[in-house]
């Protein structure tokens, strides 16, 4: 039995290590969700407020009712990813991430994620061009990886973030949009065109997915990533209620997503899901706190999640010895790709410690 045990763990080992060597990894962030709401639901003093809930007894019955609220919230996170894979940041059992940078808000935050380490010469969310390097600029021009590149994103501000001229990443973040390669790329764009846009420089999260979705099933690049944003617009207008409607929205993208790679031969049991956000949010209710983010004026918006699901990650983890940083995203995406993550940049943050195999 011993024997056994210890052929089927070698076993395990070689195909996590050929699955790292042939590895794909597909990288979320969802804008400004507070690990609050991920790990408790949804707060009642919140929504039950007038204020940011309109149809309070909508609400209620979907999110306060249920004996479980973080997975009436988000079910694929807690039903698949908790128990198949990785789960850091709630700070109520002790768990704990963070972001390194001292801003606190989304550009400096998505700079850190995508380079792996913070830049203190980001102070807005001015769009920029990015001067550092990000993950998938140095991707694109690995061999193998030619072609094999792409983002798409709800925020315009990331064609700067990722300096998409000079990276030659393609970022899709809306309109004017590259010619419909298919009829469904097609009817996407008449719907997108037709669709009233809220805010001037996001686009809804539903493009943005189902964009992404069909360049994973036409094209198969081994690196994308997705930035939804809707979780951090409507928090920021006070609408607690969309918020969460946003919230569970997204953990269904995340859901059709990994069914999608599961599904497609170029990607099961070799790629690697990622997900986290760009900061936290502030948490009082009175003063309406929960709807801002920044060093300055809401403490403790540094708070942060990271989920990942995928070969070779240790089932169930849901902490790591020291606070996960959102500048240890880059480095951990390389190493599930098989890569040495100090050839991009050997003082990025380290891979986090999630893997079974050291890589």
């Amino acid at each position: 039995m011993k024997i056994l045990s210890l052929l089927a763990l070698a076993l395990s080992l070689v195909a996590s290590n050929a699955a790292a060597k042939d590895g794909r990894v597909v990288l979320v962030t969802l804008d400004g969700l507070r690990w609050q709401e991920v790990f408790r639901g949804a707060e009642t003093a919140l929504a039950e407020d007038p204020t940011y809930v309109e149809d309070r007894k909508a609400v209620k019955a979907a999110y306060l009712d249920p004996a479980d609220r973080k997975a009436a919230l988000m079910p694929f996170l807690h039903e698949v990813v908790a128990k198949q894979g990785v789960l850091i940041g709630d700070r109520d059992s002790g768990s704990c991430a963070r972001v390194t940078n001292d801003q606190w808000f989304s550009y400096p935050g998505y700079n850190e994620i995508l380079t792996g380490r913070p830049d203190p010469a980001i102070k807005s969310n001015d769009p920029n061009p990015n001067a550092n390097v990000t993950v998938l600029e140095w991707l694109i021009r690995q061999p193998g990886f030619e072609g094999k590149v792409a983002a798409f994103t709800s925020w315009n501000v990331f064609t700067a973030i990722i300096n998409a001229e000079r990276s030659g990443v393609p970022v899709d973040v809306g309109m004017p949009r590259p010619k419909a390669r298919n009829a469904v790329e097609a009817h996407l764009e008449r719907m997108q065109a037709q669709t009233p846009r809220i805010w001037p420089t996001v686009r809804f999260d539903v493009f943005t997915h189902n964009y992404a979705l069909q360049a994973l099933k036409r094209d198969r690049p081994r690196m994308v990533y997705i930035a939804y944003g809707e979780t951090d617009d409507f928090a920021h207008e006070g609408h607690y209620g969309l918020t969460l409607d946003a919230a569970r929205r997204t953990d269904g993208f995340l859901r059709e997503l990994w069914s999608t790679l599961q599904a497609d031969k170029a990607y099961a049991g070799k790629t690697t899901l990622i997900v986290t956000t760009d900061h936290g949010r502030g948490s009082g209710a009175k003063k309406g706190d929960w709807k801002g983010h920044g060093k300055v004026l809401w403490p403790r918006s540094d708070e942060t999640w990271i989920a990942v699901i995928g070969p070779g990650v240790k089932a169930g983890l849901s902490r790591t010895p020291d606070c996960a940083g959102a500048d240890q995203v880059a480095a951990t995406a390389l190493s599930a790709l098989g890569l040495d993550w100090q050839a991009f940049d050997p003082k990025t943050g380290p891979p986090l410690p999630i893997f079974e195999d050291p890589r």
